[in-house]
């Protein structure tokens, strides 16, 4: 078997690391950046502290803010018209997930116009060429959509998250800033915070793991346990921020190279149906979701639960097993997570569609253990 593993050409962490853009732009031989973010963070000066690093510099530039927390195909389609009027050869992603996705749709399509239907990008599209060049500023430490060859549309038509697939749409640069996150709010930190989480174990666990993924993955929760509570509770900790920062690039890394499992496949309806935060969604389920496939993880959840700090000492690999799926439960509900889907709107009439869904979701065939339509009607009623 064969093993691949993409990653950016250049990343920059660090608290302040945005001042570094400059000396980016000119490597790249940038011109015009279309900036790609959202309201709300122009709105609280977050993309601010990055373009005054533009103004200062004389690097020109203009803003696409019309960016939508569950970016849709519509979404995409208005920031390639605005990349293509504002005379832009490269795009600057300011944002979670939601807006570093938007800029992977457009830079893709721009530079690969026989999918300007977005929708044809579902999946692993066949594009032949590389994204206009995407330096990409995460503000939330969850996604790694800035590492990742990953990127999520929903269709508006079929109401589904479309999941991208395509190592022709990894950002450039990732420039890693924890400072872009010191105004987070606590709600939001803990469920991009528990989106790490997920990523960190559905990648450790996936079936195309293997010895570099899971060194990655293991080590990015353990800095997950230790630094997201002082990130919640202490939100301008340095520390904390900081580290949450490095530990979801470092699960990203990981995950985009071997895949996840039913948690994301599940999750994903969740958002497209019902509007529920990816991170939310996510942590409400991967408890439930490794007693599950517990069976199947007994070699690896041991491991787990000690990247968690649980002492396993004279456990069984069940024993063991299952301490780390209390572990995590212990997080997601010490961070204010959500346990039950009522609390989110949704009720026992809306699990079959959810579930016809996620069986289809191109991220379930990656989970350890083989799921059936009937399991996962199941696994949603538990959490209801």
């Amino acid at each position: 078997m064969v093993n691949r593993f993409i990653l950016n050409e250049v990343s920059y962490f660090g608290p302040g690391a945005r001042k570094e853009l400059p000396e980016v732009v000119g490597r790249l031989g940038g011109k015009k950046a279309l900036v790609v973010t959202d309201k709300g963070l122009i709105k609280f000066g977050v993309a601010g502290k990055v373009t005054e690093v533009l103004d200062a510099n004389g690097l020109a530039y203009e803003i696409f803010s019309e960016v939508k927390p569950n970016p849709t195909v519509t979404n995409v389609k208005d920031g390639i018209e605005a990349f293509k009027k504002s005379g832009a050869d490269y795009i600057i992603a300011i944002g979670g997930g939601s807006a570093m996705d938007t800029a992977k749709g457009i830079g893709i399509v721009i530079n690969n116009p026989e999918f300007a239907d977005i929708v044809s990008l579902e999946g692993c599209a066949p594009t032949k060429h590389k994204s206009v060049p995407i330096i990409a500023l995460p503000t939330t430490a969850g996604t790694a959509a800035e590492t990742t060859i990953n990127y999520v549309i929903i269709d508006e038509e079929k109401k589904k998250k479309m999941v991208c697939v395509d190592p022709n749409d990894i950002p450039a640069v990732a420039i890693i800033d924890a400072e872009l996150m010191y105004s987070l709010p606590k709600n939001l930190t803990a469920a991009t915070g528990m989106d790490a989480l997920t990523h960190a174990i559905e990648g450790y666990v996936t079936k195309g793991a293997w010895e570099m993924s899971d060194m990655f993955e293991l080590e990015a929760i353990r800095m997950i346990k230790k630094y997201l509570p002082t990130a919640v509770f202490e939100p301008q900790n340095p520390e904390g921020r900081n580290g949450m920062a490095v530990a979801q690039y470092i699960a990203g890394m990981a995950f985009s190279n071997v895949g996840l499992g039913l948690v994301h496949g599940m999750a994903h309806p969740m958002g497209s149906l019902f509007d529920v935060p990816h991170g939310v969604a996510n942590a409400l389920l991967l408890p439930g979701l490794m007693e599950f496939n517990m069976p199947y993880c007994l070699d690896k959840f041991p491991r787990v639960a000690e990247a968690m700090g649980v002492d396993i000492s004279g456990m069984s690999k069940e024993e063991a097993s299952q301490a780390a799926c209390d572990a995590v439960k212990k997080l997601a509900i010490e961070v204010g997570i959500p346990q039950h889907l009522s609390e989110l709107g949704i009720t026992e009439k809306d699990i079959p569609a959810l579930a016809e869904q996620a069986l289809a979701d191109v991220c379930t065939p990656g989970n350890p253990r083989e799921v059936t339509l009937e399991d996962i009607i199941e696994l949603y009623k538990k959490v209801l």
